[in-house]
């Protein structure tokens, strides 16, 4: 039987124990991280299938944690924290984190959480087929994460990809922020929806004036859309 692998990075013992219990019980094969050093060590020398991450960790924090993993890997990342501010909630989300769960929590919500995210992920795993969209001087392909604009690759953070990605694969459809967020991070944030608007402004500064043929638009009062002329 082939076990889902759970790296638990958290300095407090109580907390990595607590979990790992659940989880084993629940199926799961476990791996402890205590600090930021030895979480991205671990993230590398045993491939889990999710990263359960705290942010406050001796040596790298849980936001240093997440960069370091993200640039080489779509591993997917709960994080676990005893902060609850709008503020690091949508930093959590602009590093590539797929969920986020506050302290103190259940750990039954916790698995439930981990389950709904491996879902997600092994959807989009499956098949061979490459996902990929092509318009005028642009290519998002989200097989091998590469955005390339007028000819060159871009270089572009997971979310931002995968965001453009579902925009172009429904032209002219307008989205909701909080449909965005739902569709594309998975699942609900609190009302917060700004963390939407940066990923767009920050594609905009991307994509802007290399076609006449489609655009990335604000439908005022709505959201945001991929529109093709």
């Amino acid at each position: 039987m082939n076990l889902n692998k759970i790296l638990i990075v958290d300095d407090d013992e109580n907390i990595c124990e607590l979990l790992r219990l659940y989880l084993e019980k629940d199926g799961f094969e476990t791996v402890v991280a205590g600090d930021g050093e030895q979480a991205v060590q671990f993230a590398s020398k045993y491939s889990p299938d999710l990263i359960l991450l705290d942010i406050m960790l001796p040596k790298l924090d849980g936001w240093q944690v997440c960069r370091e993993i993200r640039k080489t890997s779509n591993t997917p990342i709960i994080m676990l924290t005893a902060k609850g501010e709008t503020f690091d909630k949508i930093l959590g989300l602009e590093l590539g984190a797929d969920d986020y769960v506050c302290k103190p929590f259940d750990a039954k919500e916790v698995i439930a959480r981990i389950k709904a995210v491996l879902r997600r992920s092994n959807d989009n795993e499956k098949g061979n087929q490459i996902k990929e969209v092509r318009f005028d001087k642009l290519r998002i392909n989200l097989t091998n994460y590469e955005l390339e604009v007028d000819g060159k690759i871009i270089d572009t953070p997971p979310k931002e990809l995968e965001l453009v990605y579902h925009l172009a694969s429904n032209p002219n459809r307008v989205y909701t922020r909080d449909q965005l967020l739902d569709e594309v991070w998975g699942f609900d944030y609190y009302g917060d929806s700004r963390t939407v608007d940066v990923h767009v402004k920050r594609l905009r500064e991307k994509l802007e004036k290399i076609s006449s043929e489609w655009t990335l638009k604000t439908v005022w009062g709505v959201g945001y859309k991929f529109e093709v002329r």
